[in-house]
């Protein structure tokens, strides 16, 4: 088994975190509009803004993935 497999395999797994997280702070910014709708504008962009922030470890990890895939 080519170790540059197995790396990437494992840089992948980067991604679930993120997956998880996304998910539930949307579920959470779901819960806040349910509880306060006029404050919706304001939970849309608060959780845009932090969706973008965790997503970039998601594409760290892809690049580190498709990285070791075609380098190493």
């Amino acid at each position: 088994m080519d170790s540059g497999l197995l790396g990437a395999g494992i840089a992948a797994l980067g991604t679930l975190g993120t997956a998880i997280g996304q998910g539930y702070a949307c579920g959470k910014a779901v819960e806040a509009v349910a509880r306060n709708p006029e404050a919706e504008s304001k939970i849309r962009t608060t959780l845009i803004v932090g969706d973008a922030i965790a997503e970039t470890s998601a594409i760290y990890s892809l690049i580190i993935a498709i990285l070791l895939i075609f380098v190493a």
